[in-house]
């Protein structure tokens, strides 16, 4: 095989790949706003649905990809005799495709969510180019131009037949009632197609009457309808036959069906036969299909909508126009025009993320929709930096989700406000779930100012899950509601500020034998998921003790800028803030652990509904204490240094209470989970973080999958740690580059200047990424490296959310402080291009500004300053705080807000 990459295009993100063909992993998102989402592989494998009881094709997992016959096809017979899939999938292209006499010259071209392949075939002198993308507008379709042009120099004879099976039910029916399911469809031939509409959906649902139709539609580029239908699967590909190889394109056949012909109980399959055309040598003609989701009967004539050229090309181009738009919001343009465009591709991934979920692409075949709370908060924050302005409403909606034990919903609805306790119904409670929350809301008033969201009143989650899912409410039934009573059978609200209170004291006093806190179900990393008893997690420990600090600093903010000296929060909560009653001593796990039963039992089924004040000094006070406790108690207690002399922070402890870093029997044990928290939440001093990177590199870093591991191995199957020691080390959870935690660890270094440290994290995943030889990914950012140093489990990973606000945040600086906005650039020299000038494009104050950093004597990072910033060519005044350069809100307020501005800020 041939030493191929991808290529982007005049600089943009549109990029080219040789031969894509010959990589079975490789997959597409086409989507849109409204939920239709698609996957496609260059052979045109893959699945269209709108969720998890409506596919349009068959459900495929990454395995599927190559090892399923059921694709998008468009097949072609040559004067006659020699049939040719122009897809490329028929059982003779298979055998053909390393067989360098008879294989065919294939490229892929993409851009933002839409999907082209070139297959040119010498010996049949024809060439396909095959186009697929999702509209932008609310329609669920997924629309395919087949261009068939005769590159010889004779005139040849085509008879062309599109094939696309149509499953029509719910993932559930691939081995529930697959057979049975089928007996429900109702098939119709219509003028333009085959429709196909269940009488009944059999799923987790139950029994109930269908409203969902599912259809392929076509017409030639100039508006003609087919000539004739194969509607039934079975006599579509023939006894003996396949999708592969059908009998009905082998032989030629006629016998089609006219349109108004209808059938019941058969497997179904949009093939619809096109007139027979001959092709001058030079000439080409064009067919458009539409795979059709219909939910709500359309009103429109949807093949006369989309099937034809010039309807097809208009679509396609408002479709790059919304997705450019999206992307164009935040963009970089520094001295590596590859990095710059590659970063296109992360910046779009959070928006594939809210509509996906983590479900319905190929590797991510566990889901059943929705997004998990963690995701949730995660996506907003990259939402905050390219669509501000939903982001107040999705986050107010969201802390109802939060229970007032601390814990929270799992699964978020599709509807605001709607939660589910977990997609399996299972009681678990992930401990870093009251941490995200925090984050995000910081980040949001940081760029915007609004600290009255603090105040906003927002009500509670309520199931039968009460003391951290430690007990069951056995008086609660699902006819009680979802929201928290208070005696009165009232519904009780607390302020967005009481929500993020609840969620820290509650875990401050639930804590393991060693003084840390309780892993729980599990943290960040899920497959840390068996050591509820005795498991601790001293990475979260330290960042929910960086928050508690935090949120004190944002309380001084509220007392000066809304003159507010006192909060009213539930009566029981202030049990939590031990200062203001009797002091509890932190270094005993056991008052701990009476304070917060003692907490549990007094809003166990209901809330009294009262409320208290408590002055916002005290409040602080009460935060800053603990959170300096946590801070002291980890760097005196958790700092370890193994036999070779390596120092860094233990991150865990097991089931049996047990210490999970260093030295061990089996061989070295070091998380970096453990050292991007203890970074990022200011336990580590630097010269800690100074040995902490040293023993990183020595015992994480492997250049072979882009950077850090996850983990060391650990050569045991840790039943009293988690199902993620059960992987093959160097897969997922176990020890694999797992790409968010290690962008978290680039953040938590440029946070702490050690800005060298992580570019270099963040370079190394790129360069392994763009490396498509090893990575065999597209472009953007997966969810790991696998231990043959694969990209897997793209587009729907965190991680970009991450390396987003990294990026924007961090590298290029661009920062919020109370809604003021603050330059911090940490862009090192190589970074700045010829002229030494490096841009961002971004969003601040709901204005779009175009910043660009001037380092003419190419100063290495940390070692410039800001000398001076203009706004549109004036010069403006500005504050310097440790170095950041701090400006007025007020003053970029006052900017047009339907222009561009340009900021121009020189370093020296």
């Amino acid at each position: 095989m041939s030493k191929k990459s991808w290529e982007f295009v005049e600089g943009n993100e549109e990029f080219s790949l040789k031969d894509p063909d010959k990589i079975n992993s490789l997959y597409f998102p086409l989507a849109n706003e409204a939920e239709m989402m698609s996957a496609i592989t260059p052979s045109l494998h893959g699945d269209i649905k709108t969720g998890q009881n409506t596919f349009a094709m068959e459900p495929v997992s990454a395995i599927d990809l190559h090892n399923k016959k059921s694709s998008r096809n468009f097949w072609v017979v040559v004067d006659k005799e020699e049939a040719w899939s122009a897809t490329g999938y028929s059982a003779k292209q298979e055998v053909y495709k390393f067989d360098n006499d008879n294989s065919e010259e294939v490229t892929l071209e993409a851009g933002m969510l839409w999907h082209k392949i070139t297959r040119e075939n010498n010996k049949l002198n024809l060439k396909s180019e095959v186009t697929n993308f999702v509209p932008s507008n609310d329609d669920t379709v997924e629309l395919m131009k087949v261009k068939i042009t005769n590159t010889g120099n004779k005139a040849r004879e085509v008879s062309p037949t599109a094939a696309i099976p149509i499953y029509g039910r719910s993932a559930d029916n691939l081995r529930d009632h697959r057979h049975v399911t089928s007996l429900l469809n109702r098939i119709e031939t219509v003028d333009n197609g085959v429709e196909v509409k269940p009488t009944l959906s059999f799923d987790e649902r139950g029994h109930k009457l269908n409203a969902v139709s599912y259809k392929v539609l076509g017409r030639d580029g100039d508006g003609k309808s087919p000539v004739g239908f194969f509607p039934i699967l079975e006599d579509f590909v023939g006894e003996g036959g396949s999708l592969a190889w059908p009998e009905s394109v082998i032989s030629n056949a006629n016998d089609y069906c006219e349109s108004g012909e209808k059938f019941e109980g058969f497997e179904a399959v949009g093939a619809l036969r096109f007139e027979d055309v001959t092709l001058k040598p030079g000439e080409e003609k064009s067919y458009i299909l539409a795979i059709v989701i219909e939910e709500d009967e359309y009103e429109e004539d949807l093949a006369a909508k989309y099937c034809s050229t010039q309807g097809f090309n208009a679509y396609l181009e408002a479709n790059k126009d919304f997705w450019q738009s999206k992307i164009n919001k935040v963009q970089f343009d520094s001295s590596d025009e590859e990095f710059d465009s590659w970063m296109k591709w992360v910046t779009l991934q959070p928006t594939l993320r809210r509509i996906y979920g983590c479900s319905f692409l190929p590797h991510h075949d566990y889901g059943r929709g929705g997004r998990g709370w963690r995701d949730l908060w995660q996506d907003c924050l990259a939402l905050l930096l390219m669509e501000p302005e939903p982001v107040r409403d999705i986050l107010f909606n969201n802390f109802a989700g939060v229970r007032i034990d601390g814990s929270n919903a799992t699964i978020i609805g599709s509807k605001p406000g709607e939660f589910i306790a977990d997609r399996n119904d299972i009681s678990r409670v992930w401990m870093d779930h009251g941490a995200w929350p925090f984050l995000t809301t910081k980040l949001y008033i940081d760029r915007s100012g609004d600290l009255e969201f603090l105040l906003e009143e927002q009500n509670y989650f309520r199931d039968a899950q009460i003391y951290r899912s430690e007990k069951t409410d056995e008086s609660w039934s699902s006819e009680d509601g979802n929201k928290l009573l208070d005696e009165d059978g009232n519904v009780y609200s607390g302020t967005v500020l009481e929500h993020i209170l609840v969620q820290h004291l509650t875990l401050f006093f639930n804590v393991g034998e060693h003084n840390n806190l309780r892993l729980e179900g599990g943290d960040w990393n899920d497959g840390l998921d068996m050591a509820e008893d005795k498991g601790e997690t001293v990475a979260f420990t330290g960042l929910y003790g960086r928050n508690m600090l935090e949120l004190a600093d944002l309380l001084r903010s509220l007392q000066e800028k809304l003159e507010i000296d006192k909060l009213e929060i539930a009566r029981e909560m202030k049990l939590l803030l031990d200062t203001l009653n009797d002091k509890v001593d932190y270094d005993s796990v056991t008052e701990k652990h009476k304070l917060l039963d003692n907490y549990f039992t007094s809003c166990e089924s209901v809330i009294s509904g009262e409320k208290v004040e408590v002055s916002i000094e005290d409040l602080i006070l009460d935060l800053e204490r603990k959170g300096n406790w946590i801070i002291n108690h980890i760097r005196s207690n958790e700092w370890i240094e193994n036999k070779e002399g390596y120092k860094w922070y233990n991150g865990y402890y097991d089931n049996d209470a047990q210490r999970l870093e260093g030295d061990h029997s089996s061989g070295v044990r070091m998380t970096l989970t453990g050292q991007v928290f203890s970074i990022m939440s200011g336990v580590a001093t630097k010269e800690q973080i100074e040995k902490i990177t040293d023993a990183a590199d020595h015992y994480l870093k492997d250049e072979s999958v882009g950077g850090y591991r996850l983990n060391t191995e650990f050569n045991e199957v840790k039943l009293n740690m988690g199902r993620a020691f059960g992987f093959a080390f160097g897969e997922k959870e176990n020890g694999a580059m797992f790409s968010h935690m290690a962008v978290m660890y680039s953040n938590a270094l440029y946070k702490r200047d050690f800005s060298k440290n992580g570019f270099e994290v963040i370079n190394s995943i790129y360069e392994h990424c763009k490396d498509f030889e090893t990575s065999r990914t597209y472009p953007g950012i997966p969810e790991y490296i696998d231990s043959r140093g694969r990209g897997l489990y793209h587009y729907l990973t965190g991680s970009a959310s991450w390396l987003l606000l990294t990026m924007v945040n961090q590298v290029y600086g661009v920062q919020g402080i109370v809604g003021d906005l603050m330059l911090d650039p940490k862009l090192v020299k190589s970074q700045f291009d010829k002229n030494g000038r490096a841009n961002i494009t971004t969003i601040f104050a709901d204005r779009n500004l175009n910043i660009t950093y001037e380092n003419s004597e190419f100063v290495e990072v940390n070692d410039y300053k800001i000398k001076t910033i203009t706004i549109n060519n004036e010069e403006i005044d500005f504050n310097l705080e440790d170095g950041a350069a701090v400006i007025d809100r007020e003053l970029i307020s006052k900017l047009d807000k339907d222009k561009e501005h340009q900021l121009e800020v020189k370093l020296g």
